[in-house]
């Protein structure tokens, strides 16, 4: 933020979606195997939230089980998917019906399609994500966070209350220094960002 200008410069935060793909597909072989050796630059470990957080958030899909669709969706979006039924990007997952059709951020060309009979997994089946051809069945599946920064509601709350707390401590400070466009500023883009 340039006060004098009163021009907020926004960080750029664009991530290379080939990166992506080989970090997510990193990290969920090493969660899922055991014979998996990954060589990359000590900075790739950088920037990553906590493996055990990851790790924990693992939505698993059992051909025969027991799932409500509407759980799942739920289950995906809080594992940071988003629905889009009409962009089908790696990240994302689209409904159609009684299917449910999830795209992984580790992933190329395969996306996974879940078909539902009332509540239970009827089939899994791996698709390719272009044109929709079935390309194999699998009896489970284990569907990893869309982002590597997720965290549980007890520690999403915890950090807002102390973002909150802290904004109030800067807001104090700046309207005594009688900066109040930059404290009506700071007030706007946090409340935005939380």
């Amino acid at each position: 933020y340039v006060p004098s200008s009163d021009t907020y410069i926004e960080k750029d935060s664009s991530v290379n979606d080939e990166i992506d793909k080989l970090r997510h597909s990193a990290t969920s072989s090493l969660l899922e195997r055991n014979d998996v050796i990954v060589i990359a630059s000590v900075s790739c470990i950088f920037g990553l939230g906590s493996p055990f957080e990851y790790q924990k958030q693992v939505v698993s899909i059992r051909q025969g089980a027991e799932l409500d669709r509407n759980q799942l969706i739920r289950d995906l979006v809080s594992i940071q998917f988003e629905r889009n039924d009409i962009d089908f990007q790696r990240g994302r997952f689209r409904v159609r019906g009684d299917v449910v059709e999830i795209f992984p951020a580790s992933r190329d060309e395969r996306a996974l399609r879940v078909e539902f009979f009332g509540d239970e997994v009827e089939r899994i089946r791996e698709v390719n994500a272009l044109t929709g051809e079935v390309l194999g069945e699998t009896e489970h599946v284990a569907i990893f966070p869309a982002t590597h920064f997720v965290t549980n509601d007890e520690h999403m709350e915890h950090a807002v209350a102390n973002i909150k707390a802290e904004l109030e401590q800067r807001l104090t400070v700046l309207r005594n220094e009688n900066k109040l466009l930059e404290a009506q500023r700071l007030e706007q883009r946090t409340n935005y960002d939380i």
